[in-house]
């Protein structure tokens, strides 16, 4: 048995005993079916429901004897007098789940007069205790589930772990994907919990876990995530009364095994601090729109980063206004196009050209030479 079967199966052996909580919703189901008192008992024989609550901590003989016999026990009058009414009248019932007795469910009153309710009563019970056992085990699944996705995020996992979890859990381990990071703009636990649902319902064949009081990781199949990239539908991901401005979505980078999740999430994180530090507004990001940037964001904050990038800081402690550092990103953005760069600055080429020749001055490095263009472009891009 593999450690994800085996530690579900412990989790369902522990679930097989029937807790106050179940017990209480037996009570209180089959006492709307029932004139009568209904009491339920645990696998010890004590009470531990009861439409008397006085009753609830008491031993009770009868469902004792239940328990040893495996079989209904009535009690009369004369018996319950025998007893010194260590059980009252009525008839006890085994609760049994997957053919083990579990507890036991009493109905108070005559035999003759409660025998009739017997097979309703636990039948009600027996369909309460699987339905708790049923969404208790949901919700360890998922528990683990997603426990398993955070590890496989970190990259804690190896290649034979994840694809024996991965297949557990219905999942294929060897499909291409990508990571999505959705953080909201101003989150609250009601619409993260609102998103996640969401997903989980419109994306069957996906995988999304929450990572942060404001953040969800999605893992998108490859062929979805391009189908939605050339329909432009990806913001239909989300619930239809979030408006675009609640929330952003970074892409991760195309990985082609679900052990390599944490290459693509690593890769939206990256992109995610620049699009931030670098203040950049666009709802939809994408890894492959700011590859160098987003692969390069560890570098940029090394001592080698400080040392490279000191011309450029000499250039912005110069610049007050810093309208020679916004003109040098500008042309590298226009892909060092005089005419669109000086278009989208709205200044003359003169006057562009002007300014770069100040930032060679400033920084003694040459657009002309291939290692200081180097440099300015780095210091451009990866500078906040």
């Amino acid at each position: 048995m593999t450690a994800c079967r085996l530690f579900l199966a412990l989790i369902r052996e522990e679930m097989m005993k029937l807790d106050k909580q179940t017990a209480q919703a037996i009570v209180k189901r089959t006492m709307q079916i029932i004139p009568n008192s209904v009491n339920v008992m645990d696998e010890q024989g004590i009470i531990i429901a009861s439409g008397d609550p006085s009753r609830v901590g008491e031993r009770h003989t009868g469902a004792v004897i239940v328990l040893r016999s495996n079989q209904a026990v009535e009690i009369d009058e004369k018996l319950a007098k025998q007893w010194n009414y260590e059980a009252r009248e009525g008839l006890n019932l085994p609760i049994r789940y997957l053919g083990n007795t579990i507890g036991v469910i009493g109905i108070s009153g005559a035999p003759q007069a409660v025998r009739h309710y017997a097979e309703l009563v636990t039948m009600a019970a027996e369909l309460i205790v699987e339905q708790a056992i049923v969404l208790e085990t949901e919700r360890w699944q998922r528990r683990y589930k997603e426990e398993f996705i955070r590890q496989l995020l970190k990259g804690s996992l190896n290649k034979e772990q994840t694809e024996q979890q991965a297949r557990f859990f219905n999942l294929n381990p060897v499909q291409t994907l990508a990571a999505i990071i959705i953080k909201l703009n101003k989150p609250t636990s009601e619409d993260l919990q609102t998103v996640l649902l969401h997903l989980e319902q419109q994306q069957p064949n996906a995988t999304v876990v929450v990572v942060g009081l404001d953040k969800l990781v999605l893992l998108l199949p490859a062929e979805e995530l391009l189908q939605r990239q050339k329909q432009k539908t990806l913001n239909q991901l989300f619930p239809s009364q979030m408006a675009e401005t609640d929330y952003r979505m970074v892409i991760g980078c195309l990985v082609e095994h679900f052990v390599e999740a944490h290459f693509s999430y690593q890769s939206a994180l990256h992109t995610l601090a620049y699009a931030e530090n670098n203040h950049t507004k666009k709802q939809i990001i994408c890894f492959e729109d700011y590859r160098l940037q987003a692969l390069l964001a560890d570098f940029s904050h090394s001592w080698q980063a400080k040392e490279l990038f000191t011309p450029v800081q000499h250039l912005i402690s110069q610049d007050e206004k810093n309208v020679l550092f916004k003109s040098l990103q500008q042309y590298f953005l226009s892909n060092c196009d005089l005419v669109h760069a000086s278009e989208k600055l709205f200044i003359h080429q003169n006057t562009l050209r002007y300014r770069l020749e100040r930032i060679e001055q400033i920084t003694s490095l040459s657009f002309n030479k291939i290692e200081d263009k180097f440099i300015l472009y780095l210091g451009a891009i990866l500078t906040p």
